[in-house]
């Protein structure tokens, strides 16, 4: 699957809300333990959802993490074991500064595994995913299906107002939808103002 021995690299898994990007990345978690290859797994500290201690998927897959606020503190936590790997969930909420770590850590040999929304709620590129998905070799966008026309969805669409950007929800907040259900949606929200 993957040959990391001083040859690090980046993977980013992407897609919309209720896509499995949580899943997927605990899945390929699993592997890595398996392998014994030791990850350091890491969330935001904003991302309180689920739980404030472990990444967990929508369908209850949980594993402990490490939580951060300043992405940069992960090279002390990289000090205190041998990690192989670092595997980072809600990527979208770290700052630019991601980046050019994610960059360093693979370049110092670390397989550097990333999940999170490539589109905030309006569509546009969220944070620092562009970039990552731009440097990674490789990238696996997942789609989720929409609940308006059941076809692929690859957008998160919110239902409430706030124009704030990071708005941690679930489903009473958003829904997946395609594009074409998204921008309706958005149309509609102008007609009821």
């Amino acid at each position: 699957m993957y040959k990391i021995f001083n040859e690090g690299m980046i993977e980013v898994i992407t897609g919309p809300m209720f896509s499995g990007k949580s899943e997927e990345l605990l899945r390929r978690l699993r592997t890595l333990e398996y392998a014994k290859l030791k990850p350091l797994v890491i969330k935001p500290k904003f991302d309180t959802r689920f739980s404030a201690e472990e990444i967990v998927s929508r369908s209850g897959i949980s594993h402990k993490t490490h939580i951060l606020d300043n992405i940069k503190d992960i090279y002390d936590l990289l000090k205190q074991d041998s990690y192989k790997a670092v595997v980072i969930d809600e990527a979208h909420f770290f700052g630019h500064d991601l980046v050019l770590v994610a960059d360093d850590l693979a370049n110092l040999g670390y397989l550097v595994i990333i999940a999170g929304l490539d589109q905030d709620y309006l569509r546009q590129p969220f944070g620092p995913m562009p970039e990552l998905m731009a440097i990674a070799e490789r990238v696996t966008k997942l789609q989720a299906i929409c609940v308006v026309c059941q076809h692929a969805a690859s957008t998160s669409f919110r239902k409430v107002a706030s124009n704030k950007t990071n708005l941690l929800g679930n489903y009473h907040e958003y829904e997946a939808r395609c594009r074409k259900c998204h921008v309706h949606g958005e149309k509609m929200k102008k007609v009821n103002d």
